[in-house]
């Protein structure tokens, strides 16, 4: 009778032990299951903010075309711009650095051709009293606010879930189930020193 009650107290131990390491491996997987589908959830929000902004700017383009027509080369350079930007798309759930980084070169690209825009825009008070290019121009800065704001939080989902699966013992799962670091966006270089602004 001794034997057979060791016997089914050590089935109830290993039985004990593979429930807890089952609970265990299921538990930390779901997690990082979910974190990784927030953060690719996120880089669509991402995306679709960026899309708005490219979405405006055909408008933009044209209003100021009525006005500054002889501005080819800069209303050329946006559509460009423009097209250069729409042309990237990254799969979020491959999403490397490599890829983020020729994203955001693309957008920093059509960036720059607004900045110019709108310099040449400094020049037609008509222009800048126009009731569209006065909505389109609004609208576009609300877009820039919430490009800010979605990329502010794939910023901070991203080093949630690299932080998450970098601990122990997730970072065993995550070798074990290949979840893998994801790339997030980096501050350009030089652009903790302030522009110098001459009158």
């Amino acid at each position: 009778m001794e034997a057979k009650h060791k016997k089914w107290i050590t089935i109830g131990i290993i039985v004990l032990v593979v429930l807890v390491i089952y609970s265990s491996i299921r538990g930390n997987y779901n997690t990082m299951v979910t974190m990784e589908e927030a953060v690719e959830g996120q880089w669509a929000q991402v995306e679709n903010v960026y899309q708005r902004r490219a979405d405006l700017i055909p408008n933009l383009v044209n209003v100021v075309r009525g006005y500054a027509a002889h501005e080819r080369e800069t209303l050329e350079g946006v559509v460009e711009a423009r097209s250069r930007a729409t042309s990237v798309n990254i799969d979020p759930a491959n999403l490397t650095p490599e890829a983020l980084q020729q994203f955001e070169q693309a957008q920093q690209g059509l960036s720059s051709a607004l900045s110019r825009l709108m310099v040449v825009v400094e020049r037609y008070p008509d222009l800048k009293a126009n009731q569209n290019f006065l909505e389109l121009q609004t609208q576009l800065e609300g877009t820039e606010n919430r490009i800010a704001n979605e990329r502010r939080i794939f910023i901070e989902l991203t080093r949630d879930y690299n932080a998450d699966i970098r601990r122990f013992p997730k970072n065993i799962y995550a070798s074990i189930f290949g979840f893998e670091r994801k790339p997030t966006f980096e501050a350009r270089v030089g652009s903790d020193v302030p522009p110098v602004i001459e009158f």
